[in-house]
């Protein structure tokens, strides 16, 4: 859990994974996230799938931003050995921070063993770079979030991540059941699709526990840092 008395409105960016994820997204449109990524100190920046990949390792060279890519975006449908292939080359287009859909249907037909070998082949696969796995919350009962955790860390991937974003977001009472089942392993928990007002939301989220929200708007949460601390609901900066 991060605490954020030690982030002033330059180290907090590392919180957050900025994106552009639109259906009609030009190159303009990735240019522009990527140097907003970069103005704002952010973890990642994700498009929505790998073929902007070379033009986010161009703007984003010499930088330690992690260069990101959505895997079976956003549905997650696709077959195992089709999302390997696809995080085989995005890891060698130059990604080094992969986010995959888990197989939504398959879990909720509880065919574990297609889980597993997903998120097996997903790990296998991405190598070095950075694992997330979307669980797409909003769509599970208490009891396949808790078995979606379960096996994510497993298989030892970095991240659990609550939703894609192009959907309903999680709510508090998902993101800490995901939190309490997580508690003592190495996962760490992304938050995704949070809800408007975004930066009172993603800032009680972060307080809750998460390690990173990942979102469109990072420019304005980040902005809004300020104001949530005039208003009592982030702590003072203390360095």
């Amino acid at each position: 859990m991060a605490d954020l008395s030690k982030y002033d409105k330059n180290s907090i960016g590392k919180l957050f994974d900025h994106s552009v994820l639109p259906k009609t997204t030009q190159e303009k449109d990735i240019r522009d996230g990527c140097r907003e990524a970069v103005k704002y100190n952010c973890a990642s920046f994700y498009s929505s799938s790998p073929f902007w990949t070379p033009v986010i390792k161009e703007e984003l060279e010499g930088t330690d931003i992690h260069i990101g890519t959505g895997i079976a975006f956003p549905f997650g449908s696709a077959p195992s050995k089709v999302k390997a292939y696809e995080t085989e080359y995005a890891v060698k287009l130059g990604c080094t921070a992969l986010d995959m859909v888990m197989n939504i249907g398959a879990l909720k037909d509880k065919r574990y063993d297609v889980i597993k070998e997903e998120l097996q082949d997903f790990k296998k696969a991405a190598g070095d770079a950075i694992t997330k796995v979307i669980l797409e919350v909003c769509y599970l009962t208490d009891e396949e979030i808790e078995t979606a955790c379960k096996l994510i860390a497993e298989a030892g991937i970095d991240y659990a991540k609550t939703s894609s974003g192009q959907f309903d977001g999680p709510t508090m009472e998902q993101f800490l059941l995901m939190r309490k089942t997580l508690e003592g392993t190495d996962v760490k928990l992304k938050v995704s699709g949070v809800k408007f007002p975004r930066p009172q939301n993603a800032y009680v989220f972060l307080l809750a526990g998460a390690d990173l929200i990942g979102t469109r708007a990072a420019p304005q949460i980040i902005e809004a840092l300020d104001q949530m601390r005039e208003i009592g609901l982030v702590p003072e900066y203390r360095p």
